[in-house]
């Protein structure tokens, strides 16, 4: 088959090794950067014109950041041949216990809670997808009673042709809309993770959030909702499921309420999949206290605490990240601007007692400063002037007062300053740990 590999980073490069490993396959790597490496006799198209011509291909595999609509405008006769590695993954995979977990925020944490959670019952889990690990990097070593559990983004999923057994859909509010046509192009991208469910399968949504019902119900599987029963929820101040307590919220590592979402996510998650020992599910819970650049604790440093959140890339996480760190805090606002509406943040720290300051810093700075303004919101301090991290950080540390916490929670993408969000948290961590 003559195929067409769209995108070459740890995706593209997983599905390059795929159909390698097949053999018989005539494979063309197509990427804007001229200056990849490519494989030993593999033909290449690189450079502005790489999403030209695609025609002469039998099959087109786009990686997750190429939205399907910028080959299809380019090749209109290509309808039917577009595919991802999702796509192939789940045509391929040897075994039928599969989870998918999607959702605005939360995607990653839920994914891993899952996954330690289904390990801690003896089972053995692939955990792959949006959480930076491509699933046909691991396809050749599930066995039929293995788990696969795939944190799946609104990128991955646009085209997506199947459904996994399980599908888990957290709260939905608008993201990525420099990237869909609008929200409503967001929403049924979202729905692909149900849409071709059956009656055999089950579709766990938050009972807490419109879109993600709506979502969870675009096919056949069976609803069931978490933070309310039947599912898992927090009773009396306990994770609860089926009248069982599984843990008290005030041994839960992982640190915000906001968490408890995910957490009923998981334990519903474990519980319909037939793990209902409340035992290894309580141990996980007290044990993992988060992934990466999520309201990571860095340091305390003069008696001030600095917490990594770099992964807020909406404002929704940055609220959470308010509510989640006790006692006054100066939170780090702003990044990249994808122009989503900011009222709700502004009417969130309106009148709050618990912010020394936001201080605002990149390209998003101006129209923040500006609704902050017309909402008279004065607990603000403008920093678009700080082009680097450690001046992030020393202007940071000269607002905050001793038994105070600054907050790296940005509410913004980070491409202004960074080239990712793991780019721009590691950049903090090290500023702060060089203190």
């Amino acid at each position: 088959m003559n195929i067409a590999i769209v995108g070459f980073s740890v995706e593209g490069r997983a599905t390059y090794d795929y159909f390698a490993r097949q053999g018989g396959h005539r494979l063309t790597i197509c990427d804007q950067d001229t200056s990849l490496q490519l494989p030993e006799a593999v033909q290449g198209i690189l450079g502005d014109a790489y999403l030209d011509n695609l025609g002469q291909f039998d099959l087109v595999v786009r990686s997750a950041g190429i939205h399907p609509r910028q080959i299809l405008d380019k090749n209109p006769d290509l309808a039917g041949k577009i595919t991802s590695q999702i796509n192939i993954f789940l045509e391929a995979c040897p075994t039928k216990n599969i989870i998918g977990v999607t959702g605005t925020k939360g995607k990653g944490t839920t994914s891993t809670l899952i996954t330690k959670m289904l390990e801690a019952n003896g089972q053995r889990v692939f955990l792959g997808g949006n959480i930076g690990v491509a699933p046909l990097s691991f396809i050749d070593q599930i066995g039929a009673d293995d788990w696969v559990v795939l944190e799946l983004s609104s990128f991955q999923l646009i085209d997506t042709q199947r459904s996994p057994h399980i599908g888990v859909c957290l709260m939905v509010v608008p993201e990525h809309l420099n990237w869909h046509a609008d929200m409503e192009e967001y929403l049924v991208a979202k729905e692909q993770l149900f849409a071709h469910q059956t009656a055999d399968d089950i579709a766990i949504y938050n009972a807490e959030n419109d879109n993600s019902y709506r979502i969870a119900s675009a096919g056949l599987g069976q609803t069931v909702p978490f933070m309310t029963a039947p599912g898992a929820a927090v009773q009396n101040g306990f994770i609860a499921v089926e009248d069982q307590q599984i843990i008290s919220v005030d041994d839960i590592r992982l640190l915000g309420k906001h968490n408890w979402q995910n957490v009923c996510a998981a334990v519903t998650t474990l519980w319909l999949a037939g793990f209902t020992d409340p035992e290894p599910l309580r141990k996980v819970l007290g044990e993992f206290s988060g992934l990466e650049h999520r309201l990571e604790f860095v340091r305390e440093y003069n008696g001030i605490k600095l917490f990594n959140d770099s992964f807020s890339s909406g404002l929704l996480a940055t609220e959470a990240a308010i509510d989640a760190v006790p006692g006054q805090k100066v939170m780090i606002v702003g990044g990249f601007d994808r122009m989503l509406p900011l009222e709700h943040f502004v009417n969130f720290v309106s009148g709050r007692e618990d912010i020394r300051t936001l201080m605002i810093v990149g390209q998003s700075g101006p129209r923040l400063i500006e609704a902050l303004q017309a909402a008279e919101v004065s607990d603000y301090t403008e920093a678009t002037d700080v082009k680097t991290m450690p001046e992030v950080v020393q202007r940071a540390l000269s607002l905050a007062q001793n038994g105070d916490s600054i907050v790296l929670s940005p509410g913004f993408a980070s491409f202004d300053m960074f080239k990712n969000f793991e780019d721009r948290g590691q950049q903090f961590k090290a500023t702060v740990s060089a203190l």
